[in-house]
């Protein structure tokens, strides 16, 4: 079954001349083109704007989305990245709307306020004094600049490339996926690559202990549990420290 544009604006909340936006800059091309010059689209065009749509709340700009979604994933998997995606948005929104809450009951009450809880679920620096802790006070400073001077969309950007990340692991881990398969090896790339990005830390340094700091970082997913829930738990925390570590055992690192 193919959809006109216009049924696809209406189900949407969108308009024809987004669509058609999407379709000029290569992002969602019609499936087909009636005869009276209608763009139509089909159930796989739809997966892709539903996709195309979640990334957009997510804060992505289009030239991003357009990366993720020429990537070719699975599109269950693809989905499942998202919902974990979203699945935290809502919880960060969720305290966010808890602490507003509690500060409009506090005002009412003519009760004094309570600061951490006023900006419950806004301050990302909440591992500041574990950070500092395992690797120093200048970790931290300049992990702390970097993420200051990112955009808006620079932050949504890498928050995305973190729940997509973490979402692939824990559906691998789900599949009973292997640490030495190449999925897991092509994963384990990837979560390195994204550490690598964060300055102050060793995996930024050309000239600091990679496979350590990795390795050390890993032992920490599988050891603390609030780490771990980032991969789904002890198994998939287990999935990414053994499929880090077989990463460096083929290099001889």
């Amino acid at each position: 079954m193919d959809w006109p544009i216009q049924e696809i604006a209406r189900l949407t909340g969108t308009t024809s001349r987004t669509l058609r936006h999407y379709d000029a800059i290569g992002l969602l091309p019609p499936t087909s083109i009636a005869a009276n010059g209608f763009r139509c689209y089909d159930e796989t065009a739809l997966l892709r704007l539903q996709r195309i749509l979640l990334l957009k709340e997510l804060g992505l700009p289009l030239a991003s989305i357009a990366e993720m979604l020429d990537r070719r994933d699975d599109p269950v998997e693809a989905l499942t990245q998202h919902l974990v995606a979203l699945g935290r948005e809502r919880d960060r929104i969720d305290r966010q709307l808890a602490a507003v809450t509690a500060t409009i009951t506090r005002l009412k009450a003519g009760e004094p306020l309570m600061a951490e809880e006023m900006f419950d679920g806004f301050d990302h620096r909440e591992h500041e004094e574990e950070v500092t802790r395992r690797w120093g006070a200048d970790a931290f400073r300049r992990g702390d600049e970097w993420w200051s001077r990112q955009s808006p969309e620079q932050k949504q950007d890498w928050k995305a490339r973190m729940a997509a990340l973490s979402a692939a692991w824990i559906t691998a881990a789900e599949e009973g996926a292997r640490p030495e398969s190449d999925r897991c090896q092509e994963l384990a790339e990837r979560h390195i690559e994204w550490l690598k990005a964060v300055p102050g830390t060793p995996a930024n340094d050309p000239e600091g202990d990679l496979a350590g700091y990795v390795r050390g970082l890993s032992q920490m997913y599988v050891d603390d549990p609030r780490f771990g829930a980032n991969y789904g738990g002890t198994a998939g925390a287990e999935l990414v420290k053994d499929s880090l570590d077989r990463y460096f055992e083929v290099r001889g690192l």
